[in-house]
């Protein structure tokens, strides 16, 4: 009897740590690192805010740039999660400005403090030439407005492909993902916007960019299984697949097509016509 009783007394403290494990795991949330993976490249600060720039690289480069950032209000250190949001990216030229493709900005989560958005820099700076970027928000409907030289050097490989189609519109192209190629089939993801005037670079809606990967160095062989990049749905990026079949230096060929099939720049590749005209560059 007092064995069965001991046996029941068990199951019953058992069963109990079990509930209140349970109840711990429903009502205990997990901390959430919203800066994990990424670093701080830019503060820009005015009296009452400082807005934070961050990357995954840490800095940014000419070619596309996925930014994050967050807004402290300077008096209590606190982020502001209320934030309404755009930027305006601006080239400083000799002898005129103008902007680059870019895309709203937007919060992440509903609790968190990080705003996301592209930019995509077709131009990198030089010594008399350079990129500044304006931020406006609105906190509690009250507006406020920064702006700063934004660092954008050149990218070591093509990434950006920049033409006027022979339909007269003049194009952008650039590589966006893989960040980190590797041999296999890669997720290939690519932009394509429009130059509407100096400062409006809308994405292409339902085009699709052909490509032909070749590694110049070993023949000029391509590799199978690629699938040329389209949209899902308009307004975004464009998504394909890449096969890598070996490490090195990789010339991605490019042709841009409209959704009739009208090819408006790039080459097929053939044994007289060994590289495109509008081409990604990756080495690995």
């Amino acid at each position: 009897m007092k064995t069965l009783l001991k046996k029941i007394l068990a199951i019953f403290v058992m069963a109990l740590a079990i509930t209140s494990c349970s109840n711990d795991d429903e009502t205990t949330s997990p901390v959430v690192n919203e800066l994990e993976g990424l670093t701080k490249f830019k503060e820009i600060t005015n009296t009452t805010h400082t807005i934070e720039l961050y990357s995954h690289t840490g800095s940014t480069v000419q070619g596309y740039n996925e930014i994050k950032l967050r807004i402290k209000n300077n008096a209590n250190n606190q982020y502001v999660k209320n934030a309404e949001i755009t930027w305006m990216p601006i080239m400083h030229m000799a002898m005129m400005n103008h902007s680059c493709p870019n895309s709203e900005v937007e919060k992440i989560t509903t609790d968190g403090t990080l705003y996301e958005g592209y930019i995509m820099f077709q131009m990198a700076q030089n010594e008399t030439e350079y990129w500044d970027l304006k931020i406006d928000y609105t906190i509690d409907d009250v507006e406020y407005t920064m702006t700063s030289v934004i660092d954008v050097p050149a990218s070591a490989k093509r990434t950006v492909n920049t033409f006027t189609g022979s339909d007269g519109v003049k194009y952008l192209v650039a590589y966006v993902d893989p960040h980190h190629p590797k041999v296999a089939v890669n997720d290939l993801v690519v932009g394509v916007w429009k130059m509407q005037d100096m400062m409006t670079f809308p994405v292409v809606d339902g085009y699709t960019v052909k490509i032909d990967p070749r590694m110049p160095s070993m023949g000029n062989h391509s590799s199978p299984n690629n699938v040329n990049a389209t949209q899902t749905t308009a307004g975004n990026l464009y998504n394909g697949k890449l096969s890598l079949t070996m490490t090195g230096y990789w010339k991605i060929n490019l042709q841009l097509a409209k959704p009739d099939g009208t090819i408006v720049k790039g080459e097929e590749i053939t044994e007289a016509v060994t590289s495109s005209s509008i081409y990604f560059e990756i080495e690995f």
